[in-house]
């Protein structure tokens, strides 16, 4: 059965893609697609695109054109939670869309004819994936490019939006205004809620796991790119390697 591994940047996916054996790149709806194994395994690596639109596009494309059995997203996020700091990994256990508003039609933050808010994600696949994250931050796992103490996995919920959160401002108003409602959000990015409302309609198993790049505030924009590029693509290899190990 066949992994799709989904990410939103090429700098995201850039050590994943050098280390893919017997590559084969094709092209498909607009997107570049590499078909070849991991771990001896057989994978398809996309990149989504950035925000909710793309996302879900991509992931429709690896289900009925490549048919994939299961999609795994990883990639980097912004930290919303008390204590999710730079560096952290989140697995998420759900995602909603912090965006949707179809109100007074529908409660705040529901999905209009699927009569609810989260989308949770495939449990045995999300324990895999926490696993792998916990070796790869362990002292034995743990890849060079942090060096500020240790680094924790973290396992909740995750919020999406067709919005890069990037002041202090409006961080602390999304996590307290979805506070208010019971959604502790530990994290926010672009492209997971969608990517799992896809997998939903497809009963397809879907998990994600997102590097915590910066704490979606005034630094965000400073923070951003050099992380992607010096860490967070490697911490994604390690990762993705080792929940193909176990599948």
């Amino acid at each position: 059965m066949t992994t799709a591994i989904l990410s939103a940047l090429p700098e995201e996916q850039a050590s994943l893609v050098a280390r893919l054996e017997r590559a084969q790149r094709l092209t498909h709806a607009g997107r570049s697609f590499w078909r070849g194994e991991m771990c001896e395994r057989p994978v398809v690596l996309a990149l989504s695109g950035i925000g909710k639109v793309a996302a879900a596009t991509t992931a429709t494309a690896l289900i009925e054109h490549f048919g994939v059995a299961r999609i795994v997203f990883t990639g980097v996020a912004g930290g919303l939670g008390d204590g999710v700091n730079v560096g952290d990994v989140v697995v998420a256990q759900a995602f909603l869309q912090h965006d949707m508003d179809a109100s007074p039609l529908f409660p705040r933050w529901e999905l209009p004819g699927y009569a609810r808010t989260r989308l949770d994600c495939d449990a045995h696949l999300s324990t895999l994936l926490r696993d792998a994250a916990r070796n790869c931050l362990s002292g034995a796992g743990r890849l060079p490019g942090l060096d500020d103490g240790a680094h924790r996995v973290h396992h909740g919920l995750v919020a999406s939006g067709d919005r890069f959160v990037s002041s202090a401002q409006e961080a602390r108003q999304l996590r307290e205004g979805l506070g208010l409602a019971g959604h502790n959000a530990l994290a926010v990015e672009m492209e997971g809620a969608a990517v799992a409302q896809v997998c939903l309609d497809y009963a397809i198993p879907f998990a994600a796991i997102r590097t915590i790049s910066d704490r979606a505030d005034d630094t965000a924009h400073v923070d951003f790119a050099h992380f992607v590029q010096t860490v967070a693509s490697r911490y994604a290899e390690h990762m993705v390697r080792g929940l193909m190990q176990t599948l």
